[in-house]
């Protein structure tokens, strides 16, 4: 079969599975290029393609300048679609698990406890001046991705509906396309009845979504963007980027350093995959062994 069409297949097959909008843009941008680096080189036919091919056009992205969690990313959608290809008996073997993945030593950023006062007293002091909702709602942004380390999509798509103060508890539409269930502090759920107490005086009305644009519709990934890159520009931290995911990595550091088993920090943070949670784990593995050498109890005792 032809390349392209056996690509135009392929993403027809995920579009028909329901694969999110963005995971197809992701396979436009790292797999399309490969299907047309093959096709540039001649090699029209989903069998002709062999793994030196493969081979050479990571080479060259390489030498472009990509990184290796880019070239892993090209990969991984590489092998998806030749495990598409082997189910659909166009090919019987999937070149792309011939190449391993490169080692990458991306440093996962996290926010220091000072950094956090430091955004939280910025928005208790707009609270205090403008008592605007803005002020209001990124207060409670903040505490709500630091105190469960829910997603950006997820914060968007909450509903007031879906947290019971009662129980402490708060149903997220997750990455898995589902709804599932995330723990809030006492000290959390008062901070979340308190701004819904705010909202509900300042809109004279309640609500359906918990956070809200200038329009009182639910928040976009652009409107979420703009407030956190407002708060970078104000905090103008220089070793850390302030974003939703940094919150979210900052909120399994702590639960590392807790000293938490890896099996609940996957829960948790809701991974599918325990191999992921263990990445983060083994990252931060050196802070474990001095908070161990600090904390241990042995050090107390004459031996």
């Amino acid at each position: 079969m032809l390349l392209k069409f056996a690509y135009e297949d392929f993403i027809a097959d995920r579009r028909f599975k329901n694969t999110t909008e963005k995971n197809i843009q992701n396979y436009r941008l790292l797999l399309l290029p490969f299907v047309d680096y093959c096709i540039e080189k001649d090699v029209l036919n989903v069998e002709d393609v062999k793994v030196s091919h493969l081979r050479r056009y990571l080479m060259e992205c390489q030498e472009r300048g990509n990184k290796p969690s880019t070239i892993n990313s090209r990969i991984q959608r590489i092998r998806a679609f030749y495990n598409y290809l082997i189910d659909e008996k166009m090919v019987t073997e999937n070149i792309a698990r011939k190449i391993p993945f490169q080692k990458d030593s991306v440093k996962i950023e996290v926010f220091t406890d000072e950094q956090i006062r430091q955004m939280l007293a910025y928005y208790r002091g707009l609270r205090r001046k403008e008592k605007t909702y803005f002020s209001y709602r990124g207060y409670l942004l903040i505490l709500m991705l630091l105190g469960t380390g829910i997603r950006r999509k997820e914060i968007i798509h909450l509903k007031w509906s879906d947290i019971d103060i009662t129980n402490l508890t708060m149903n997220v539409y997750g990455k898995s396309r589902k709804y599932e269930t995330v723990f809030l502090t006492e000290k959390l759920a008062k901070e979340i009845t308190l701004y819904g107490a705010f909202c509900k005086r300042y809109f004279g009305r309640e609500n359906e979504y918990v956070f809200l644009n200038r329009d009182n519709k639910p928040m976009t990934d652009f409107s979420i963007s703009l407030v956190f890159k407002n708060l970078q520009k104000h905090m103008n931290f220089k070793d850390v980027r302030v974003s939703p995911h940094t919150f979210r990595h900052t909120f399994c550091h702590r639960l590392a350093m807790s000293g938490m088993s890896a099996f609940a920090i996957q829960k948790m943070m809701r991974h599918q995959n325990i191999s992921t949670t263990m990445r983060y784990v083994a990252m931060w593995g050196n802070e474990l062994k001095l908070e161990n050498e600090k904390h241990n109890p042995l050090n107390n005792l004459d031996l």
